[in-house]
């Protein structure tokens, strides 16, 4: 279930609302875009010799076999694909190439979780990760954490967003748990004793 909206008193810092019913956080996009540090295995047909598995650089380019540093990172798989088979045409290497690109790990995909869990961090981001499965990766929330005031931030479209969630309803049943993106920041603040 995908949450809307946000108690205007929880993203002015006073605290979480307590039921996350009114988070306006940007609903969660799906990219399959590259970027650098991703793999992807290419297979030209007929060309049985060539390597199948390449990594993107950090400068988002990959070195490819008759066409040496090409440009990949923004562009799906498919992109690439046609890509390398228009290059392959225009440098006369081979006629009509038929070109097949798959992601195998997208290694640039990432969420940030800091503050009071136990190895905070960077982590990789699957399809479908919650923000409690998040922290969990992040070893879980420590002794002195509030329960009422983990912020999540969204990069979106104009911008980006931080609202003030209350992880402790969730873990109670009382809210559903948040749908991440690739890009979210989480913090989870310090109890006040």
């Amino acid at each position: 279930m995908v949450l809307v909206g946000a108690a205007s008193l929880a993203v002015l810092g006073c605290g979480g609302s307590g039921d996350n019913l009114r988070l306006n956080l940007p609903t969660p996009t799906e990219k399959s875009t590259v970027g650098a540090g991703d793999v992807f295995t290419m297979e030209i047909v007929g060309e049985k010799d060539l390597p199948r598995e390449y990594q993107i650089a950090s400068d988002g380019s990959v070195d490819l076999p008759y066409l040496h540093t090409v440009s990949v990172a923004g562009l799906e798989p498919q992109e690439i694909a046609r890509l390398v088979r228009k290059l392959l045409i225009e440098h006369g290497i081979l006629s009509d190439p038929s070109v097949v690109v798959q992601v195998k790990e997208y290694n640039s995909r990432r969420v940030t979780i800091l503050g009071q869990v136990s190895k905070p961090g960077t982590f990789p981001y699957t399809s479908g990760l919650t923000l409690i499965q998040a922290i969990s990766q992040a070893g879980g929330l420590t002794g002195i954490a509030n329960l009422d005031r983990v912020n999540l931030t969204r990069r979106a479209e104009g911008g980006s967003r931080t609202v003030v969630i209350s992880i402790g309803t969730i873990m109670e049943g009382r809210s559903a748990d948040i749908p991440l993106q690739s890009g979210d920041r989480i913090f989870v603040h310090e109890r006040l004793f």
